[in-house]
């Protein structure tokens, strides 16, 4: 069993939170959190990369002028890349780069991305987390009580929009709610902040699985 200490916003231990490592799998799957993060990282690029190539110039497809007796070198179209304004040659063309992984596969892959959280101590439960109105300030001094001053992923157990919009505008802090964590934002960020009604609903996803 694992403790985790539990904070209030001042930064203050309130409690200890026991968790078992075999929720979360023991160990952490260095490949496959790898291959979430790179499929995560894939699916973001839009591939819509293009540059013409002669099909997409525009010229006549004429020959410009005869293969011998001119003394020059042989030219075909106008469109051909040996020349200024042809097409490119090997030209980039849209392509999709998106990469898919089963639903357990990416379920494994959080497990284990928060298993490394656990294990590395980057991961602080805070009770108490609300405002009645956007703060911006009172949230960096929640951070600051906390001693965060890293990227950090802020979890919290359902939408709250005084939250969300008293933290969007902090550098490196990044709110999710916990149905909708991924093991690539988990794993890319230094440290991961969750409330303690968010850290209940992730262990009784946990144990249901």
């Amino acid at each position: 069993m694992k403790e985790v200490p539990v904070y209030n916003t001042s930064g203050e231990q309130v409690d200890t939170l026991e968790v078992d490592e075999a929720l979360f799998g023991s160990t952490v799957n260095v490949s496959l959190l790898k291959q979430a993060v790179v499929a995560h990282q894939a699916n973001h690029r839009h591939g819509t990369v293009a540059t013409r190539n002669r099909a997409r110039t525009a010229g006549s497809t004429r020959k410009l002028f005869r293969q011998k007796g001119t003394g020059n070198a042989r030219r075909g179209q106008r469109r051909t890349n040996l020349l200024k304004g042809g097409g490119m040659a090997f030209a980039k063309q849209p392509k999709t780069i998106r990469k898919k992984m089963p639903r357990k596969m990416r379920k494994a892959a959080l497990a284990s991305a928060i298993l490394a959280k656990l294990l590395g101590q980057d991961l602080l439960v805070v009770d108490g987390l609300s405002f009645d109105r956007p703060r911006t300030g009172e949230m960096a001094a929640v951070l600051r009580n906390l001693r965060i001053d890293r990227s950090c992923l802020l979890t919290l157990a359902q939408r709250d929009s005084n939250v969300y919009l008293s933290s969007r505008n902090i550098a490196d802090l990044t709110v999710r709610i916990a149905d909708e964590l991924n093991a690539a934002e988990v794993a890319t960020r230094q440290k991961m902040l969750v409330t303690r009604e968010a850290m209940d609903a992730l262990l009784a996803q946990e144990a249901q699985s």
